[in-house]
């Protein structure tokens, strides 16, 4: 490599580094993440009160006759049970014990507190139209 070829691969590294990130493809990615996970079975979730993330919660889905319920949770945290509403709310507590709360996270996704508990799914939140 000669001198100059050196200073021009510095140069790029140093350009590269000044790049701001593009939030919208960021924001992309992340829903695609998620919507993956969750085909795999895996959604981010926070336990316990916890401020953090992680996606280490699981995520099945039962259907029935007339609902699907979905059973989110982490084994050695136990579980919830969500039903799927056809009434524009997203999801509601199957249990009975306490509400859901959803609240519209991003286009494509919903958060679901319950409790101390958060979970983040998938959803058509009408943003794509």
């Amino acid at each position: 490599m000669t001198k100059n070829s050196g200073g021009a691969l510095a140069l790029l590294l140093l350009a590269a580094c000044n790049a701001s990130p593009d939030n919208g493809a960021l924001s992309d990615a992340e829903s695609r993440r998620a919507g993956e996970a969750a085909i795999n079975g895996r959604i981010d979730c926070a336990l316990e009160g916890a401020k953090r993330f992680d996606r280490d919660c699981t995520i099945d889905e039962m259907r029935g006759a007339d609902d699907t319920i979905l059973v989110v949770g982490r084994a050695d945290k136990g579980y919830r049970r969500l039903q799927i509403a056809t009434d524009g709310r997203g999801v509601v507590s199957a249990d009975g014990a306490e509400p859901a709360k959803v609240t519209i996270v991003d286009d494509g996704m919903i958060e679901v507190a319950i409790g101390n508990d958060r979970y983040r799914l998938p959803a058509n939140t009408g943003g794509g139209k």
